[in-house]
């Protein structure tokens, strides 16, 4: 037996009580993703109630650092958890989970084989994107638009979510003609039958997200055994399901 399948285990045979409880703070472009996670981990460990916040990484990364009960974070940009590490925070070393992308999406008009580079030849009056001062993919959406030369034009058109499932919202509930999310939200089936089109990853950062275990979650079995089962190959399955990309062997390494 290899020393991960040892880990994991040793790891998924800690005890655990029926009082216990977990309460994970999310990214939001994983909404719907873990949310299937965490109905497949209760299967295995209904006794654990699960509790996720979802919002915008740099907002929760905050809220820890001002003593919110997070066991485990799971960030959009791995460098709010490196942050919290840095600080004596997190008990664990952020461990990458996954590479995000981000799209080009409407729910009033199918947007695939539109390119961003094409906004400036159309006329809408609103551009949905999350805010980039504390959420990544809305800094991401912001350095797509600098890298195709739009940034200057569409500024005025552009309202912002606090996170990017509120963006998505935006654009749903009339505040914007289209918006740029999280391609894991747009492969939703109520969302992806609009259409959606992929802005090549070559325009911005890469969205490298990771997770930690907070000091808050330190000795909690339940946290140790939830951050363990994101390793399967059934949440793996779910990840790639929703467009996440598996980070690669030396992406997880750095």
């Amino acid at each position: 037996m290899s020393r991960f399948l040892l880990l994991l285990c040793l790891v998924f045979c800690l005890p655990l009580q029926a009082s216990d409880k977990l309460t994970i703070a999310a990214a939001a472009d994983l909404r719907f993703a873990l949310d299937e996670i965490v109905a497949l981990f209760n299967l295995q460990q209904p006794s654990v109630a699960v509790r996720v916040t979802y919002g915008s990484s740099g907002k929760m990364t905050t809220q820890i650092r001002h003593g919110a009960p997070y066991d485990v974070f799971f960030s959009a940009d791995i460098k709010f958890p490196k942050q919290l590490y840095a600080e004596g925070l997190a008990t664990t070393q952020p461990q990458l989970y996954a590479i995000g992308r981000i799209v080009l999406w409407s729910p009033h008009q199918n947007m695939q084989g539109i390119e961003l580079s094409q906004l400036s030849n159309m006329h809408f009056r609103r551009l949905a994107i999350a805010q980039p001062a504390h959420a990544p993919y809305g800094q991401r959406a912001k350095e797509a638009l600098q890298a195709s030369g739009l940034w200057q034009t569409i500024e005025p058109k552009l309202v912002y979510g606090e996170n990017v499932a509120q963006t998505a919202q935006l654009a749903q509930g009339g505040g914007a003609d289209m918006a740029i999310i999280a391609l894991s939200l747009a492969k939703f089936p109520e969302l992806a039958k609009h259409g959606y089109q992929l802005i090549p990853a070559t325009l911005h950062q890469p969205l490298a997200q990771a997770f930690v275990i907070t000091r808050h979650g330190e000795n909690n079995n339940a946290a140790q055994q939830f951050t363990a089962f994101m390793s399967t190959i059934e949440v793996r399955t779910i990840k790639q399901r929703y467009g996440f990309e598996l980070p690669t062997a030396d992406q997880a390494a750095e």
